[in-house]
């Protein structure tokens, strides 16, 4: 996977060794010639928006889908998920845990940490890649298993406090000054 940049803007970049094969030999027209960030896994690619630039919110919903498909794929090949299927009632699910628990476990204490420990009290001021692992963690009905081993008024505490955000309005939160409007546009994709 790569997000290849055009140059502009100083796009960050996450790839691995054959991330920019990726790009070259990638059967999606959207790669070729195209002057945006791109996100390949060498079939397909996304584009991502550049600073300014909205993404439709009628189509968000089906960007984060296929966002997520290629991030999976490259945390398999990275080795961190593996592929296993899992029989429910009426169907076979393909899920993909974790190879390694320590993983888990410090994002885990991440999450626990950035609600107690050092909780702000202001989403603005938080660390946008945590308030987007929280968020997240609670559209994954998973942020409940990360606050199990906490004591009682650690979870409670642990608790409101994840009420605070997600009782935010992210059209409002979004206006702020200094903001992220893209992590608010997820957020409002993910909590309504």
């Amino acid at each position: 996977m790569a997000i290849a940049g055009s140059g502009v803007g100083g796009g960050h970049q996450l790839r691995n060794s054959g991330s920019l094969q990726n790009v070259e030999k990638c059967k999606s027209p959207e790669c070729r010639g195209t002057g945006g960030d791109l996100l390949c896994d060498g079939e397909t690619c996304q584009t991502l928006p550049q600073p300014g630039e909205m993404w439709n919110l009628l189509e968000l919903y089906h960007r984060l889908r296929n966002i997520q498909g290629v991030m999976i794929k490259y945390l398999m090949e990275k080795g961190v998920l593996t592929t296993e299927k899992q029989n429910f009632l009426l169907f076979d699910m393909t899920t993909h845990p974790l190879t390694n628990n320590n993983i888990k476990q410090r994002l885990i204490k991440k999450v626990q940490e950035a609600v107690l420990d050092k909780w702000v009290n202001d989403p603005h001021r938080m660390d946008k890649r945590l308030l987007a692992l929280i968020y997240l963690a609670h559209a994954s009905d998973v942020l409940e298993n990360a606050f199990a081993p906490l004591l009682d008024e650690q979870y409670d505490l642990a608790t409101k406090r994840v009420r605070q955000l997600l009782d935010l309005d992210p059209e409002v939160e979004c206006l702020k000054a200094n903001t992220s409007e893209v992590l608010w546009a997820v957020v409002a994709a993910f909590t309504k």
